[in-house]
């Protein structure tokens, strides 16, 4: 086994993943902050589905309810009331167990039906990761493969994690409200850390504001942008208190 390999493959696939996660379920369903074209669509859907298995509409409803009830106890996964270590450790089950409810589903995902690309294939999260990992251990080598399938999951629920706890723990609160921005957190998630700022103005596909922060998944939404491949809801991004 190469484990250094392992590792650099793992960090990309993490950091795909993380991309895909901010640009198409994030800014571009969760917030409508973007409109994506069909090809780009479909291509982040596939990422997500080989390296995460995640389902659109139940990611969209889990974070349309956060913002809903933000730190409040009908928060998903809120660290002022579950505690920063739960957060950061077991964020994929908070997401699991609200991801269940189909009330909450319905709720907060009634725009996005599931279509004929669903049910064939991105509503079955185990095919998915299953296609994933295998094409990882057909590239790398079999025991390189699953160290880096390893090294990919740790990394994604912990960055993940640390969006949801560390960004409403630690950091800086220039808006009037309770999540933080976190350069540190921002480089390594695609922006995901300026989670202040995003509250702020959650329908901006922008989350820096200020010229020294740095939004790595803006640069991808630019190029998308340029090429045709997405519209913006709105280039202009004025934050808001409370």
């Amino acid at each position: 086994m190469h484990l250094l390999t392992a590792l650099i493959a793992g960090f990309l696939i993490t950091q795909v993943a993380i991309f895909s996660t901010t640009v198409y379920l994030h800014r571009g369903l969760a917030h409508r902050a973007l409109q994506l074209h069909p090809i780009a669509a479909s291509f982040f859907r596939g990422v997500l589905w080989l390296t995460t298995g995640m389902r659109a509409r139940e990611w969209t409803a889990v974070h349309r309810r956060h913002h809903a009830a933000t730190d409040t106890e009908h928060d998903p996964h809120s660290p002022a009331v579950l505690g920063f270590w739960r957060v950061q450790l077991a964020n994929a089950a908070l997401y699991r167990r609200t991801a269940r409810d189909r009330v909450t589903v319905a709720r907060y995902a009634r725009d996005l039906p599931p279509d004929r690309l669903d049910k064939l294939a991105f509503d079955h999260a185990w095919l998915g990761l299953g296609i994933g990992v295998t094409l990882l251990c057909l590239t790398l080598g079999w025991e390189t493969g699953l160290a880096a399938a390893g090294i990919h999951m740790v990394l994604y629920l912990g960055l993940s994690g640390a969006i949801n706890a560390v960004g409403h723990t630690l950091g800086r609160r220039p808006h009037g409200n309770s999540a933080t921005n976190g350069w540190v957190l921002a480089l390594v998630t695609a922006g995901e850390g300026l989670h202040n700022n995003h509250h702020a103005v959650p329908t901006s596909a922008r989350f820096s504001l200020r010229r020294p922060e740095i939004d790595p998944g803006w640069w991808v939404v630019r190029v998308l942008t340029w090429s045709r491949l997405a519209r913006l809801r709105s280039t202009r991004a004025t934050a808001t208190t409370g």
